[in-house]
């Protein structure tokens, strides 16, 4: 049996290698390692595929959060609705930006925020509302823009776990994640379901004079080169990220199918057991399955990653404490016990291995020792 690792980019990269290097040698070869023209080409061919009119690419995901709430001429103290249990990410922007993150508790099958809680936590100071596609699957996004409609408010995706992924309407419409509210973002961090070879990120929107903005922020505030309209950062993804992301994009809707092969697998052999709660796929999402999230009930969570470990399998905690109670924000206004949901699943949650590469062979040991463990 092969090595099983948590992610195996190695294993991915060897079946589109002869691709991935020509248009790395390609990139080299014409030396424009900034603003390349497999820069732009892969803007227009990830366009065309979550069928949205911009997609502005730049240097990681969490810059992408962060031009998104420039660009939306945010200010000082205006409130930001997120959830607590992801990465950090999310509410170290709002903070960055002397803005407030405002915390709603999640959906406890789902992971993503409790939209029934949303309306509770609005106050005259919010100005946004930013949802994470957690694992993923896409948060209740229809309720979302109905309640930002109601309450005039922006809507920023964090999509860097669920490219992909379909968004279903009540009305049989569907639409990729990323792509509905006001802007999206995401991250290709190398692990992500499509992840380049270093960091990059890039930020989606159907508008197009925010479009035009983000544009001018991500390089300087610049759209005439050294007329500088706005102030901005330095945020571009270079090239050859670029010409990876190219190639791999291709190839991302088989990537996805790899992974819902894996977690159904995972499914059949786990979801019986009475302390193992598989991942719930909510009936307005589709599943792309960045993480592969277990649920541990009644039963030492600890313990089994120390065990699989052991046995040569690698499994991770994502997330072990939620943003409230995260030292960065000790002087805030959170306390223990403010979203008991959250709260309970960094006690209990453990993802398995999740990837392209993964055989059945792998699968099965995993399972069994799991089961072997639990029994």
């Amino acid at each position: 049996m092969k090595p099983i690792r948590m992610v195996d980019l190695l294993g991915q990269y060897h079946k589109i290698k002869s691709e991935i290097d020509h248009a790395i040698m390609d990139v080299v070869e014409q030396t424009a390692f900034i603003n390349g023209s497999y820069v732009s080409d892969f803007s227009e061919n990830l366009e065309n595929y979550l069928n949205v009119k911009h997609v502005i690419p730049c240097a990681n995901g969490t810059d992408a959060l962060q031009i998104a709430m420039m660009a939306l001429d945010l200010q000082p103290d205006d409130e930001v609705i997120t959830a607590p249990f992801t990465f950090i990410a999310t509410a170290e922007v709002i903070s960055l930006l002397k803005l407030k993150p405002v915390l709603v508790d999640v959906d406890y099958h789902t992971f993503n925020i409790n939209t029934d809680l949303i309306e509770k936590a609005i106050t005259n100071k919010t100005k946004a509302i930013l949802p994470v596609h957690l694992f993923g699957q896409s948060a209740n996004m229809e309720e979302i823009m109905n309640i930002s409609k109601k309450y005039n408010l922006y809507v920023i995706e964090d999509n860097c776990q669920a490219i992909g992924a379909d968004f279903k309407f009540s009305n049989g419409k569907t639409q990729k994640a990323g792509t509905i509210g006001h802007v999206g973002c995401t991250s290709f961090f190398p692990s992500k379901n499509l992840g380049c070879f270093g960091d990059g990120g890039a930020i989606f929107t159907n508008d197009d004079q925010l479009a035009d903005k983000m544009k001018m922020i991500v390089n300087h505030g610049m759209k005439i080169r050294y007329y500088h309209d706005i102030i901005g950062v330095n945020s571009r993804l270079d090239t050859i990220q670029a010409a990876v992301l190219n190639v791999k994009l291709k190839y991302l809707d088989d990537y996805i199918h790899s992974r819902q092969n894996a977690a159904a697998f995972y499914n059949e052999h786990l979801s019986n057991h009475p302390n193992i709660e598989t991942p719930h796929v909510s009936e307005f999402s589709t599943h792309v399955y960045h993480q592969y999230t277990l649920k541990i009930n009644n039963a030492d969570r600890n313990e089994l990653q120390k065990y699989l470990a052991n046995n040569n399998i690698p499994a991770m905690i994502y997330y072990p404490v939620p943003l409230h109670l995260q030292k960065a924000f000790h002087n805030s206004d959170f306390t223990s016990g403010m979203y008991p949901v959250s709260e309970k699943l960094c006690e209990i949650v453990l993802s398995l291995p999740m990837h392209t590469e993964l055989d059945e062979e792998q699968l099965s040991y995993i399972c069994r020792t799991i089961l072997n463990y639990a029994k």
